[in-house]
């Protein structure tokens, strides 16, 4: 392939703080090094269709602190097909775009890995999702401000527990990971915290709550990722309400907050820092990549590997919650 020009961007999926953070830092660095930035809306959709425009600096002015994304996103049935990415490709050709950024998460990139393959295109992935759970990474853009969401909500509903004397079960996103209900357990001394990782033992929770937290404590917090196979918060409580009618149970369901709201000084550094990188990596003629951050550095994933392996939760976080919740 010859020398890269003409740079896109695109936001797929779930949208995730941090995430206009990465455009600007994307666009601006594409013009830093000589080549024209294009903006393209509504993920893999807006590329079949050629909702596609040019980028200045200033058109990613002030926008760094803004959650959610100004190139908007939405899931593409057509991209999933041979002939929706032929199409993308197309309009890539007809509009002269060299290669592309795309930020997002698992089906991001297996959408980006099948186009690589089909149209040797060149493509560099940032990872961009609140569950944290690509593997190559260390962390994921949105995913610090939306445990620091947690924490803030999960603070406020301690107060209100306490008052009444309550124990409240509350949900958080994760469908298939735990990461974020198991950091913000930790940082808000939950009680117990239940992951879809690890097979929820009821019988251990209600020996939990019958022999360490009813002779101690007057409420307390159980954080719920929403992908545990016991059902979510709601079986759960309702199970433990039933057995225990003594308790004053409650739920709360966080749901999109999660996704929203100004991104941390984290998430703001760790989108830069990505963004950046992908466009050195595409310089470098670097494709069908995700790039990460682990021990503090720059790592070139294969998506290949970004997509099929599994991430592992730290263990050593759920040793801590057990034993800070005596």
């Amino acid at each position: 392939m010859g020398k890269i020009k003409k740079i896109g961007v695109l936001t797929s999926g779930g949208d995730a703080p941090g995430m206009n953070a990465a455009i600007r830092a994307v666009v601006r660095a594409a013009i830093f090094n000589g080549c024209e930035a294009y903006g393209i809306y509504d993920g893999y959709e807006g590329l079949i269709e050629g909702n596609i425009v040019r980028m200045y600096s200033h058109d990613v002015s002030n926008i760094i602190q803004r959650g959610g994304t100004i190139l908007k996103t939405a899931r593409s049935e057509e991209f999933r097909t041979p002939e929706g990415r032929t199409k993308a490709y197309e309009k890539m050709q007809e509009l002269g775009i060299d290669a592309l950024v795309v930020i997002g998460g698992d089906g991001t990139f297996s959408g980006a890995r099948l186009f690589c393959q089909e149209h040797n295109v060149h493509i560099v992935g940032i990872p961009g999702t609140i569950d944290n759970d690509l593997y190559g990474t260390d962390y994921t853009i949105g995913y610090d401000t939306a445990v620091n969401t947690v924490v803030d909500a999960v603070d406020k509903i301690r107060d209100t527990a306490s008052a009444h004397n309550r124990l409240f079960f509350i949900e958080v996103m994760g469908r298939d990971a735990g990461f974020i209900a198991l950091r913000s357990a930790v940082a808000t001394g939950a009680e117990a915290v239940l992951v879809p990782e690890i097979e929820t033992d009821l019988n251990d929770l209600d020996r939990y709550l019958e022999h360490d937290y009813k002779p101690h404590k007057s409420s307390g917090i159980v954080i719920v990722a929403e992908g545990d196979k016991s059902g979510g918060a709601y079986t759960i409580a309702d199970q433990i309400a039933k057995k225990h009618p003594e308790y004053d149970v409650r739920v709360t369901v966080l749901g999109h907050i999660q996704r929203g709201g100004s991104p941390s000084a984290f998430d703001r550094v760790t989108a830069s820092t990505l963004g950046v990188a992908a466009v050195d990596a595409l310089l470098d003629d670097q494709t069908s990549i995700m790039v990460g951050i682990m021990n503090k550095d720059i790592v070139h994933v294969p998506f290949n590997k970004a997509i099929k392996n599994s991430k592992p939760l730290n263990h050593n976080l759920l040793d801590i919650t057990e034993v800070l919740s005596i």
